[in-house]
């Protein structure tokens, strides 16, 4: 007899509000409600609430900046374009190599299935490297990808090789990635890695990438050290029928 286990009421939660975001019910560019209108309005506690959040923002489906959790607006066009590290680097004539710490296959939380929009179970690539430019440590990347996107992914050598372009390679065509940026304290492992103190400030991104058909190909996160790092935003004003529309941040 088969025994049914029931989902964590934070998983729960987290797939009621990923729906509401994917049905339109809190629109790009909007902040979601707090965590005391969920729990009252789901009948669960802020507790538990707040962990959803934390996996909504681990997945990329909202982001936090101060004030709360938005949707992450449409990109505007003219915006920066999509280069990896690889390619921004070897265009400024640095040397771009890695040291791959971990590259394994592991089935897909739920969570990530969701993501991904495939079953949970199926495999996923796990990669993590330390990134370097002319032999000196400047960040560590975690990526995660679903196998199918990336068949020969154990075959590649990712010391040297890009991850965009092993995709790309594949006959995927990537169009965008969502990405939010905190400042944080080195973690013990990442100060290691990065010749760094503990605590010492680095800058951490999350990402994720979406092909040309709107499907998630990578959810990344990556720790840089701060001094060897500098990070430029284009963002462009438009217009539309009620005048202007701003796209990004400003003061």
């Amino acid at each position: 007899m088969a025994v049914r286990t029931e989902q964590p009421l934070f998983h729960r939660t987290y797939r009621d509000i990923a729906e509401r975001i994917e049905r339109g019910e809190h629109r790009p560019g909007e902040r979601l409600p707090s965590e005391r209108w969920y729990a009252e309005d789901l009948g669960v506690s802020r507790t538990t609430v707040r962990r959803a959040f934390d996996e909504l923002v681990a997945n990329g489906l909202v982001i936090a900046d101060g004030r709360g959790l938005q949707v992450p607006p449409r990109p505007a066009s003219g915006g920066d374009r999509l280069v990896s590290l690889t390619e921004l680097a070897r265009a400024r004539g640095l040397t771009v190599s890695a040291r791959v710490r971990r590259l394994e296959e592991r089935p897909a939380t739920l969570d990530e299935a969701e993501v991904f929009a495939i079953a949970p179970g199926s495999e996923i690539v796990d990669l993590e490297r330390v990134r370097l430019l002319d032999g000196l440590e400047v960040s560590i990347d975690h990526d995660r990808l679903p196998l199918a996107v990336l068949p020969d992914a154990f075959a590649r050598d990712f010391t040297t090789e890009s991850l965009y372009a092993a995709i790309e390679a594949s006959g995927i065509r990537l169009a965008e990635a969502r990405t939010q940026i905190e400042a944080a304290a080195a973690t013990e492992d990442e100060a290691w890695n990065l010749q760094l103190e503990v605590g010492a400030p680095v800058l951490v991104t999350t990402e994720r990438t979406i092909d040309a058909d709107g499907r998630v190909v990578t959810l990344g996160r990556t720790a840089f050290r701060s001094d060897r790092h500098r990070f430029l935003a284009t963002f462009v004003r438009r217009a539309d029928r009620r005048g202007a529309d701003p796209i990004g941040a400003g003061w």
